[in-house]
């Protein structure tokens, strides 16, 4: 292929042709690279319809639609409620939609006597879903959580829905409004060593082993699972479980899961009778029975095979759902199938009361969860949808000054190009599934909606490029189902972010990510309470950072220094002396935010006292973002991180536990002295 030939059909692909390296210059792509993805995607050829496959649109003032070609066509629409409109079209004539024609999802058919197309038609709001408390104008507070930290006296050594609906009333009785959530994916019950909750096995399915056992009646009530549940192993396994200082999931897995098994064993023979599971099976259809196989075929596996992980060392007949010997085997176990459905439907229910009872507290956005960028390569829906994903490369960044090799996140891409031939309904039952039960969503890496960096698989980082995205059509999308899930969007646009999709995202009323740490100027002073815009989350930090004790103590330098992350001493000299100054000019901050005054300033050294913890949480509570979130681990000083970027065996990351249990948490003085402050703060105009 000709060079400019190449880089047309390239740039007709999505493929960037240039990106900007860590250096701060333009770099050009290689031509291996774009005729590596060009070969992995779905890219429409031959000739073109008369219409695209879908269209998506946001009034006021729908276009006329004009066909391409030179035939006569009848053409009929219907209305997503069911209404029919039809006629005729000459050959360059223009279609005026019908100006009555509401929001939602429609259907044009445009046939002639040879053919038939179809167009699915999009009708979007201009901005996403806003609660009438935010809307108002006031400011409100939550805890951000990561569910498997949480502790209690009841929990199973790992944070569950049952916490949850604790932490929300406690939350609730000391004035603040939600809770977000770390991702509540689906990962590898069967495999409970991979944790991270960015990697998912689905992202449409909840993680089972938040499921609360003590609120399921068929466990109570089999006198098997209560001998087993009071025997003296089972008590032993327990209290080791809930004493760690870190979640130990194989050991969590194993308790749950033979849980699960009693329960299911005095469950079965009603659920046929059950109209609330049988309606969650048809509603969940063949996405939830081949999640289900999915989970019980690795289950199965894992019992010959305990070091295999996903579907890539399957034999060659397994690795599709839709392949006749997996079809064999699911029809040889409809009752494994059930079990792994029930489970889904148990999660699904409890997070459902969670979110109820937020509503009965008076939460304005209640639950807030968060939606992974993709799903792990050899996972559920990537064993199930193999023309979607792209297996042939990986997602992650480019080099830049933080990563100079670049990040590969090892989770295939979706095809942008299958994603629109399918009129996006993947990207709506995903958004579906995430704002179901919850008042708002979080995106993480929201950039994605408008390009991801696409690394062939096998090689190295700096070997990839940016593939576009349908950003408009996206936004568009999400905006129409944030007002109908009634669920606001909080985009996480830390990083490198795009120029260009800065003001797409507020323009649909999707809120930015505040992070203290990283609200400096170019002065290196930290900007005023004042000056975050009222369209964001303020937060003193977030799960891939240092708490706010571990920033201020450098102890996460000191981390990072002892996994070996910092190449050379010196690197290590430079971030601490760059520590200290952040330091200093934080402390500015708060002074000139009367957070904090001038002798507790003057007194301040290394130590995040706890006069100082209130000075920083004064300042984020004055903020003018219209929701704050704060973490547990700060109100307690905690330093040690939940996870630490660039590390998989080297440090256990999604595994450190709060200290505190839930029951003591809120008892404490310095808590509740704190949290009186965030809610005097958020007062301030």
């Amino acid at each position: 292929m000709a060079m400019k030939k190449l880089d047309q059909a390239a740039r007709d692909a999505g493929i960037a042709l240039s990106f900007i390296n860590n250096k701060g210059e333009s770099q050009t792509i290689s031509d291996d690279t774009k005729r590596a993805l060009m070969a992995l995607m779905d890219a429409p050829t031959g000739s073109a319809p008369p219409l695209p496959p879908v269209l998506v649109l946001t009034p006021p003032g729908l276009p006329e639609l004009t066909p391409q070609g030179s035939d006569d066509y009848r053409w009929q629409l219907v209305s997503e409620q069911g209404q029919h409109y039809d006629g005729t079209l000459s050959a360059g004539e223009s279609l005026a939609l019908p100006a009555e024609l509401p929001e939602g999802y429609h259907q044009l058919t445009l046939s002639t006597s040879r053919q038939q197309w179809q167009t699915r038609i999009i009708i979007a709001p201009a901005r996403c879903y806003l609660p009438p408390a935010l809307a108002q104008g006031e400011k409100r507070w939550g805890a951000l959580v990561q569910l498997y930290t949480l502790r209690s006296a009841r929990n199973w050594g790992i944070g569950d829905f049952g916490d949850l609906m604790q932490m929300l009333e406690q939350v609730a009785a000391h004035g603040g409004d939600f809770i977000g959530l770390n991702p509540l994916h689906a990962l590898y019950p069967a495999q409970p060593e991979h944790v991270s909750p960015y990697s998912p096995s689905s992202r449409r399915w909840l993680n089972v082993l938040y499921i609360d056992i003590n609120q399921i009646d068929e466990f109570t009530h089999s006198d098997a699972a209560q001998r087993w549940w009071h025997s003296a192993p089972t008590r032993k396994a327990l209290k080791q479980a809930r004493s760690a200082a870190f979640v130990d999931y194989r050991a969590v897995t194993t308790l749950k899961l033979t849980a699960l098994r009693f329960a299911w064993q005095h469950a079965q023979p009603q659920l046929t009778r059950q109209p609330a599971f049988q309606q969650f099976l048809a509603e969940g259809g063949d996405a939830l029975r081949y999640q289900a196989a999915f989970d019980a075929i690795v289950a199965a596996r894992s019992q010959q095979h305990p070091d295999e992980w996903g579907w890539e060392k399957w034999p060659s007949g397994w690795q599709q759902a839709q392949q006749p010997e997996v079809q064999q085997w699911c029809a040889q176990h409809e009752d494994d199938i059930l079990f792994w459905s029930w489970l889904q439907w148990l999660a699904q229910q409890q997070f459902a009361a969670c979110w109820q009872r937020s509503q009965q507290l008076g939460m304005a956005v209640g639950l807030y969860r968060d939606l992974a960028v993709g799903v792990a390569q050899h996972s559920a829906e990537t064993w199930q949808d193999p023309q979607l994903y792209k297996l042939g490369a990986s997602v992650g960044a480019p080099p830049d000054p933080l990563g100079p090799l670049g990040q590969n996140w090892a989770l295939p891409p979706l095809d942008p190009h299958v994603l629109r031939a399918r009129g996006y309904q993947p990207f709506i039952d995903l958004l579906r599934a995430n704002m179901r039960d919850c008042g708002a969503l979080r995106i993480d890496h929201v950039m994605a909606l408008l390009r991801l960096w696409w690394i062939p698989y096998g090689e190295s980082a700096d070997k990839g490029a940016y593939v576009a995205y349908p950003v408009h059509d996206l936004l568009a999308i999400l905006a129409l189902e944030s007002q109908r899930q009634r669920c606001m969007v909080i985009g996480e646009d830390l990083g490198t972010v795009p120029q260009e999709i800065v003001s797409l995202l507020r323009d649909r009323g999707i809120f930015s990510w505040k992070v203290l740490m990283f609200e400096c100027g170019e002065d290196g002073q930290f900007r005023p309470p004042a000056a975050y815009p009222r369209q964001s989350i303020a937060s003193a930090s977030t799960h891939d950072l240092p708490t706010l004790s571990g920033f201020w103590h450098a102890a996460d330098l000191q981390l990072r220094e002892q996994l070996g992350l910092f190449t050379k001493r010196s690197m290590l000299k430079a971030a601490i002396a760059e520590r200290d100054g952040q330091r200093t000019a934080l402390l500015n901050a708060l002074s000139e935010a009367q957070a904090i005054d001038t002798r507790s300033k003057n007194r301040a050294g290394q130590r995040l006292t706890p006069a100082l913890n209130q000075g920083v949480h004064r300042f984020l509570a004055y903020t003018d973002s219209a929701l704050l979130g704060l973490q547990p681990e700060d109100w307690l000083g905690m330093e040690t991180p939940v996870n630490v970027p660039g590390t998989v065996a080297e440090y256990p990351n999604w595994r450190r536990k709060l200290r505190v249990p839930l029951e003591k948490l809120f008892s404490y003085r310095k808590v509740q002295q704190l949290l009186a402050i965030v809610n005097e703060g958020r007062k301030k105009p």
